[in-house]
């Protein structure tokens, strides 16, 4: 049996997606899986149970990716494609089933819309797999020794990003001699070029209670170093759903649908601007300019959230 499962270019989506896939590999466990998807999403799925294969979705003019993507398809017959994008490759695909996820403007979670389309009655949550080098790694970078605040404090645009002295003063919060995890280690997270963002935070934290992981972990690496920490806060964005699927997990809202992408799970929470999403937007809005959106979202708000969070958690993880 071949199943094709065509999911997100965006990273946070692809997180978001594996739930679906987790289920079919559960009904399914002998099948064989292809995956295709965008370059930023494509290492998410290198350890997914019985993969066959990758395909990578570079973008081209004139749609011509999907051309690409059909013509390295079109030679097998496929038991089912799922079709996450809403395009009609489907259609013309050899398959005994078709799973097609049509675009919706209802304001419903992007995880209970994904199990609507198989007709689950309970939502499947993001599942992840990692390889053992994955594993080995986390543990050389994130070391016992008692519990680590993980931070992301970007995001894929700048509107959503929480201002880098608002996390400096809540990590210093939070690890201080009064707060939830006094004296912890805090791990900053995030890619090569989000570095200037990250470093005045990772400045601010004394480096014996420091680690930078930013620039240096593949996705799964992430993954699996944040199963090591006991308490994620972060901006909407891929890594907050990375998150969200290991350990107690806080994200920060503004400029985006709290009802389509809050981190989904029993032990998530959501610190939301005081200004609402539809009166957020100044009217020459441009996403790739635009400064922060998110002012509005103190850190005390932010704090009480965590603080919410980490008591119906039930405390400290080490």
């Amino acid at each position: 049996m071949n199943i094709l499962f065509i999911t997100s270019t965006r990273i946070g989506d692809a997180v978001l997606s594996t739930g679906i896939l987790d289920h079919l590999i559960c009904q399914f466990p002998d099948a064989r899986i292809t995956v295709a998807c965008g370059p930023e999403a494509a290492p998410l799925f290198e350890a997914v149970p019985n993969l066959s294969r990758v395909i990578v979705m570079e973008k081209k003019p004139f749609a011509r990716h999907w051309l690409g993507l059909w013509a390295g398809c079109a030679p097998r017959y496929w038991s089912l494609v799922v079709d996450l994008r809403a395009s009609l490759i489907a259609w013309f695909l050899l398959a005994g089933e078709r799973r097609v996820l049509r675009t919706d403007a209802a304001l419903v979670h992007r995880v209970r819309r994904l199990s609507e389309l198989f007709g689950l009655r309970e939502p499947r949550a993001p599942r992840l797999w990692t390889a053992p080098r994955h594993e080995e790694a986390a543990k050389r970078l994130v070391p016992n020794g008692g519990p680590v605040l993980a931070l992301g404090p970007t995001a894929n645009w700048r509107a959503k990003q929480w201002r880098v002295e608002n996390f400096k003063e809540l990590a210093g919060r939070l690890t201080g001699p009064e707060g939830l995890l006094p004296g912890a280690r805090v791990a900053v997270f995030g890619a090569a070029s989000e570095r200037p963002v990250s470093a005045p935070v990772i400045e601010a934290i004394p480096p014996e209670r420091m680690i930078d992981l930013v620039g240096e972990v593949d996705l799964l690496t992430a993954f699996a170093c944040l199963k090591r920490c006991a308490l994620f806060v972060g901006n909407d964005s891929g890594l907050m759903h990375l998150a969200a699927a290991a350990i107690p997990t806080v994200g920060l809202f503004g400029p985006s649908r709290v009802e389509h992408y809050a981190p989904w799970g029993q032990h998530t929470e959501v610190a939301r601007t005081a200004i609402p999403f539809d009166d957020l937007f100044p009217p020459d809005f441009d996403h790739r300019t635009t400064d922060t959106l998110m002012d509005s979202l103190g850190v005390d708000a932010a704090e009480a959230a965590v603080r919410a969070l980490w008591e119906r958690c039930g405390g400290a993880r080490s």
